[in-house]
């Protein structure tokens, strides 16, 4: 059976006995369909099996290219002009009498055929193109991540290695447990799992709290400069809380609050590399689904160089998140597409700055 949601999916969900139906509900690959109620004006074709009611099959005569047709039913002026007429009824339906009634434009076939080469050569340049595009999101993603990872994997001999918890003032965990009846509409946010991405907190989908039952989940209050880490699902996955956050609340989510000789950028920058991710991975426990623990988090041993140069590695990274997001970012030269260097230009690491480098831009 051929419904809609079967002709956009390209899915069959219902089988019935073509014998029970007359010939004419049978469609096969060479004809097309129409739908004429509820989303009205789709056209398909290539499909086989027994037409739902709220579709036409269409049989082109011998004057009437398939394809030309295909294209001319899913032309806007063609379009607009069925959705009018079906918004005469209560219920939004085009009927046969109406659909049979509307004038196309039928050209020679040779015109037919070569308007419809004309478009099969668009369409495959768009799809190209498409290909390329994501090709080369790849391969920038490839390349940030390749100099991320250079920092952890190229350190100089300057750098001090010590455990999270010994670089940091407080390292907690989110509220763990039931929370769904305590969502509101709007209020204060609370983010889960979903929300942190990496060097991101994505807010497309987070849900609320109100100003009453936060304040009684202290330990997990999150503020700006926190980092974020995941714990599940994605564990490792880390984003520092921008300052528009100014008050938000979390949901299993390991919350680090560095010391202030660590920019936590840096720290987000190790968590998302795939050095950090490897550490990560390799401290996961539980059986049926690994997790990243509050106690491994502690444990976690954190190279890092004085804040001087974390700050110039932040903003150097940051510059390799933009220049690797242009279309040309791939073709640049190799002198400029040097891995950000790890040894710090400054006469001394002694002198104090604030940790307050851009946040890195999700590629």
């Amino acid at each position: 059976m051929l419904r809609i949601k079967d002709l956009k999916n390209n899915t069959v969900e219902q089988y019935i006995d073509p014998n029970n139906y007359p010939q004419s509900c049978l469609v096969n690959e060479k004809d097309l369909i129409y739908t004429r109620t509820g989303q009205i004006g789709l056209v398909f074709m290539g499909r086989f099996g027994i037409l739902h009611n709220n579709s036409f099959r269409i049989v082109p005569d011998e004057s009437l290219l398939r394809e030309y047709l295909f294209l001319f039913l899913q032309s806007d002026r063609f379009k607009e002009k069925i959705v009018k007429l079906s918004s005469r009824a209560a219920q939004p339906d085009i009927t046969h009498k109406l659909f049979k009634e509307q004038m196309i434009f039928v050209p020679p076939l040779s015109e037919q055929k070569r308007i419809v080469s004309i478009v099969d050569e668009a369409f495959e340049a768009i799809d190209i193109a498409i290909d390329n595009t994501k090709q080369n999101l790849t391969n920038a993603r490839e390349l940030f991540d390749s100099y991320l990872n250079a920092i952890f994997t190229q350190k100089n001999d300057g750098w001090e290695e010590k455990k999270l918890e010994d670089i940091c003032r407080e390292i907690t965990v989110g509220h763990v447990g039931s929370m769904a009846s305590k969502y509101k509409e709007s209020g204060i946010p609370f983010l889960r799992s979903q929300n942190i991405l990496p060097f991101k907190v994505k807010l497309d989908n987070v849900v609320f709290i109100d100003d009453v039952f936060h304040p009684a989940l202290k330990k997990s209050q999150l503020r700006p400069g926190d980092l974020a880490i995941v714990r599940t699902g994605y564990p490792g996955t880390a984003a520092v809380i921008p300052k528009e956050l100014e008050m938000v609340n979390c949901s299993d989510l390991v919350i680090v609050k560095p010391d202030d000789n660590i920019n936590p950028h840096y720290l987000c920058l190790f968590f998302n590399s795939v050095f950090g991710k490897s550490l990560v991975g390799s401290r996961l426990v539980g059986a049926a689904q690994k997790h990243f623990n509050i106690t491994t988090a502690k444990k976690v041993l954190i190279p890092f160089p004085c804040l001087i140069e974390q700050d110039e590695l932040v903003a150097k990274m940051n510059e390799v998140a933009i220049e690797t997001q242009k279309p040309n970012a791939l073709k640049l030269s190799t002198a400029k597409n040097s891995p950000p260097s790890t040894n710090s230009n400054n006469p001394s690491c002694t002198k104090h700055l604030q940790a307050n480098s851009p946040p890195i831009k999700q590629i």
